[in-house]
């Protein structure tokens, strides 16, 4: 609606992989996060990802949530809860207990807070759909627990476009480049940033699927590629993020990357 867009111009990111950036760059030429779209209709905002992969929504509590106050951010964004229901015990209360903290220390600072729900996996990994009343449990309490806060709400699980696989990375797991930027433009849009509008959730249009020996090759890579790996890295009790720590702790501005600032 005309009159009610607000601007930003210190953004904090909190979250886990999908915040980071995995499936969208690589550790080499840099990963990409939600700032770039708000960042074209406001050149000086300045932009800190403290997110990490791996991690569930307990260590972003205690790991990311501390130093997000001395960034001052007037926006934060705050993406998780993914890792929680892929473990074999999964508590949604618990997850949003935790999100609850966060989002309730994160508007008594006064930033505005947003989130986003979780697309029906299933649709782009056919084994996740054991997963749904998980997904449900989990949008559920994000949606509860954002009210409770007046935290703003994209709401990526009701448009069928966020379960569309050409939105997604290879893993099947993470955004790709058009699936973070669909990600982006719906945060804008829910929280009416300048720029921002509806279009993220209108579909693609239609694509035939693969087939033939390019359908197979695609089939079997990802068993062996991402499954695998990552199921391993569970019976070993380890995360993709053991080791890791936030790759931009300070804020900088989005269009010019060369030098961090915290201060005002």
């Amino acid at each position: 609606m005309p009159g009610t867009e607000t601007t930003c111009l210190r953004h904090v990111a909190l979250g886990d992989s999908q915040t980071e950036g995995v499936g969208d760059g690589d550790d080499v030429t840099g990963l990409r996060g939600f700032a770039e779209h708000p960042a074209r209709h406001e050149p000086a905002l300045r932009y800190a990802n403290l997110a990490v992969r791996g991690r569930l929504t307990a260590r972003i509590r205690t790991e990311q949530l501390p130093p997000a106050p001395a960034l001052r951010p007037d926006l934060a964004t705050v993406v998780a809860g993914v890792n929680g229901l892929l473990r074999p015990r999964f508590d949604a209360d618990e997850v949003c207990a935790h999100l609850d903290a966060v989002f309730g220390a994160l508007t008594e600072q006064g930033a505005r807070v947003a989130t986003v729900t979780v697309p029906d996996l299933s649709r782009v990994c056919p084994v996740a759909r054991p997963l749904i009343p998980r997904v449900t449990a989990l949008n559920e309490g994000i949606r509860r627990t954002a009210r409770r806060h007046g935290v703003v709400v994209a709401e990526a699980a009701l448009h069928p476009v966020a379960g569309d696989p050409r939105l997604g990375s290879p893993d099947r797991l993470h955004a790709g480049p058009l699936g973070r930027e669909r990600i982006a433009a719906a945060l804008a849009h829910a929280l009416r940033l300048p720029g921002g509008d509806d279009t993220w959730t209108h579909p693609l249009p239609p694509q035939a699927p693969p087939t033939g020996l390019r359908a197979v090759g695609t089939e079997l890579r990802w068993p062996t590629g991402f499954l695998g790996p990552w199921l391993l890295r569970r019976l070993r009790g380890r995360s993709s993020g053991d080791g890791r720590t936030a790759r931009r702790p300070l804020l900088h501005p989005v269009l010019d990357d060369r030098r961090p600032v915290t201060d005002g």
